[in-house]
C-alpha cells in the first residue's frame, strides 16, 4: 500500500442556597483532586484583603463582585478583571485570584456575570451589554483601587474567557487577555457543519434558566431553537464573535492566550486554532486533553494547574514588563490527547504538522450480511462504486457525552470506544487503513472529502475517525457533524469537512478506521428511519481522507 504524504429575579433560587450548593459542590472537587495533586510549592507573597462589592453599570444594574486587593505591595498595581463563566458566580476564580493578587501584586476584580447568580439583569450571551459591563468594572477599579489604568489585563474560563476577548476588541485599555475554554465563533461552536448540537444548547439552557435569569437575548435564542429555527441565533452570532472582530484586537495590539480541551464538546479546538493564526500581536496558545472547562477548573480555585501558571507568566510579562522568558518562548504548546504525553513546543498551529498521510477509500463490502469486513484505504483513487446504507438509527460509532466523555479521557485515559465490527452495515459505511507498524503521531486536523445521494432535502451524517487494535477495538480520534440542508433527492452532493483537531498517539500495530453513519446523541439528526444514504466516488472528486502526522 502505497501512501502520499423568562423567569423575574423573584423565581430565581434563592441565591444563599445556591451559594452553599456551589460552594459544597466545588470543595468537594476540589478536596477530591487535592488527594490526587502534589502540594503546591512554597511562594513568597504579600497579604491581601477582600471585599464583596456592588459596581453599578453603564446602564445601572448591579454587578456583584469580590475585590482582592494586595496590601504589602505598594501601588499603582496591574488590574486583572475576570467576568465569571456561564451559570457561576465570581467565586469561581477565589483561588486563582488570590494567588495573582499575593504572589504578583495584582488588583483583582472577579465579578459574576450580568443576569447570573447575585448580579443584576438578564443574560444577553455575551452581547453589547455584557461588554459594556467589563469596561464599566474597570472604570470602577480605577476610580475605586489603586488600579493603574496603563497595565490592564481580562482572563475567565468558557463565558469569562469570551466576554474578554470581545471586549479586548472594543475597549483599547485591555492590553492583554486570558481565554480559557471560550469561543472565537459562536455559530460554528453551536451550530457545525449546519447541525444542532442538542447536549451543548440543552446544558446552556438548563443552566441558564436554573442559576439565571434570562435576558431578551437569551429568552429570543431559546424559543427560535426550540421552534427549530437557528437563523435568528445565527444572525446575532458574529456580534458575540471574537473571529468577525480579530482586525480589531490586532490593532489594539492586544497580548492574547488560549487554552482549551481537545474534547471540548461546546466549543471545538479547531476554531479555536484557526482563530489563533489571524492573531498578529503577542499570542500564545495551549492545548490539552481535557472537554470544556476540565483543563481549568480547578486551578481556578488555587490548584496546582499548568494552565494559570503560564497565564500568571503571560501577564507578568505584558502587564509588569518582567523578562520571564515567555516571549521567547515557541508559542504553541500541545500535549496529545492519550497516554502520559509531555508537551511539545512549536513556532506556529501549521507547525504541529509535519505529514500528510491521504488515502483513498475504495467501496466497502456489501452491507449484505451486517458485519462483514471493511473498505480499505488505499494509495491509489479509487472511483466508480457506490455504497448505500439505511439512516435514522444509529451505530455504535458514536461521539460521546459532552463534558463527561472528555473529562474520562483526560482523568483517566478512558477515550470514546467503538468495536469496530459491531458496527452494523446496514447502516454505516466503515474503512480501515494498514496497521502503522511503528506507531504514528496523528496531529493536526483530520479532512474528509465524501460525495453523497441523499433521498430527501435534509440529511444528516456523522464521521468519526477511530485507531484501532488487533482485535477491532476502537479509540474515538476525532468526528465531524454534517448536515446537508436543501438538497436536490437523487442528486450527488460532495461532502468536503474537517474533523476536530487532534494530537493522537498511535501505537505501533494499530490502525485507523473510518466511518460514516446517520445518527448521533450529541446532535440533531435530519435523517430519518426509511430514507437511505449513498456513498459514491467519482474521478472528479474521490473519496478520500487526509491524516495529518506530527
Amino acid at each position: 500500500m502505497s501512501r502520499v504524504s423568562t423567569r423575574p429575579s423573584s423565581e430565581r433560587t434563592p441565591f444563599g442556597a445556591r451559594f452553599h450548593a456551589l460552594s459544597a459542590t466545588a470543595t468537594a472537587a476540589a478536596v477530591a483532586v487535592a488527594a490526587l495533586s502534589p502540594a503546591p510549592a512554597s511562594a513568597v507573597t504579600v497579604s491581601s484583603t477582600t471585599s464583596y462589592e456592588t459596581i453599578v453599570s453603564h446602564d445601572g444594574t448591579e454587578l456583584k463582585a469580590k475585590v482582592i486587593t494586595p496590601t504589602d505591595a505598594e501601588g499603582p498595581h496591574p488590574l486583572l478583571v475576570m467576568p465569571s463563566a456561564w451559570a457561576t458566580p465570581h467565586i469561581l476564580y477565589v483561588g486563582a485570584a488570590k494567588k495573582l493578587a499575593e504572589e504578583s501584586g495584582y488588583q483583582v476584580v472577579a465579578y459574576s456575570s450580568r443576569g447570573f447568580w447575585d448580579s443584576g439583569g438578564g443574560i444577553e450571551v455575551a452581547g453589547p451589554e455584557d461588554r459594556a459591563d467589563a469596561s464599566s468594572v474597570i472604570d470602577w477599579a480605577l476610580e475605586n483601587t489603586e488600579a493603574d489604568a496603563d497595565r490592564i489585563g481580562m482572563a475567565g474560563i468558557s463565558y469569562g474567557g469570551g466576554i474578554s476577548l470581545l471586549t479586548a476588541a472594543e475597549d483599547e485599555r485591555v492590553r492583554a487577555v486570558g481565554s480559557m475554554s471560550g469561543w472565537a465563533d459562536l455559530g460554528a461552536s453551536l451550530y457545525p457543519g449546519d447541525t444542532i448540537d442538542v447536549q451543548s444548547a440543552e446544558l446552556l439552557l438548563l443552566a441558564g434558566n436554573l442559576l439565571g435569569t434570562p435576558g431578551d437575548s437569551l429568552r429570543e435564542m431559546e424559543r427560535e431553537y426550540r421552534r427549530g429555527n437557528v437563523d435568528p441565533i445565527l444572525e446575532m452570532a458574529p456580534d458575540r464573535s471574537a473571529a468577525t472582530k480579530v482586525d480589531r484586537i490586532n490593532a489594539n495590539g492586544t497580548a492574547v492566550m488560549m487554552a482549551h480541551g481537545w474534547n471540548d464538546g461546546m466549543f471545538p479546538a479547531g476554531h479555536i486554532a484557526d482563530f489563533y493564526e489571524e492573531l498578529s500581536g503577542p499570542k500564545r496558545l495551549m492545548l490539552a486533553p481535557g472537554d470544556h472547562a476540565t483543563s481549568e477548573a480547578f486551578g481556578a480555585v488555587g490548584l496546582p494547574n499548568e494552565v494559570w501558571e503560564d497565564l500568571a507568566r503571560w501577564f507578568d510579562h505584558h502587564l509588569k514588563g518582567e523578562d520571564n522568558g515567555i516571549d521567547a518562548e515557541d508559542p504553541v504548546r500541545v500535549r496529545p490527547n492519550n497516554g502520559d504525553g509531555a508537551w511539545s513546543s512549536h513556532a506556529d498551529w501549521p507547525s504541529v504538522t509535519t505529514a500528510t498521510d491521504e488515502y483513498h477509500l475504495d467501496r466497502p463490502s456489501s452491507s449484505w450480511g451486517r458485519w462483514q469486513s471493511n473498505g480499505a484505504m488505499v494509495g491509489e483513487p479509487a472511483t466508480g462504486w457506490d455504497y448505500g446504507f439505511r439512516t435514522g438509527i444509529g451505530t455504535t460509532a458514536r461521539s460521546g457525552t459532552v463534558i463527561l466523555s472528555g473529562a474520562l479521557q483526560q482523568f483517566f485515559d478512558v477515550p470514546t470506544g467503538v468495536l469496530l465490527p459491531t458496527v452494523d452495515r446496514y447502516r454505516a459505511a466503515v474503512w480501515t487503513s494498514p496497521a502503522y507498524p511503528d506507531g504514528a503521531r496523528v496531529a493536526g486536523t483530520p479532512e474528509v472529502t465524501f460525495t453523497v445521494t441523499p433521498t430527501t432535502a435534509d440529511q444528516s451524517v456523522f464521521v468519526y475517525l477511530y485507531a484501532i487494535n488487533e482485535r477491532g477495538t476502537g479509540s474515538l480520534l476525532s468526528h465531524a457533524p454534517h448536515t446537508l440542508r436543501d438538497a436536490a433527492p437523487g442528486e450527488p452532493v460532495t461532502v468536503r469537512t474537517e474533523l476536530s483537531s487532534v494530537v493522537w498517539d498511535v501505537p505501533a500495530g494499530h490502525r485507523l478506521a473510518v466511518v460514516v453513519d446517520s445518527k448521533d446523541a450529541r446532535y440533531v439528526s435530519e435523517s430519518r428511519i426509511g430514507d437511505r444514504v449513498t456513498v459514491t466516488s467519482p474521478e472528479e472528486e474521490p473519496t478520500r481522507v487526509k491524516i495529518p502526522l506530527g
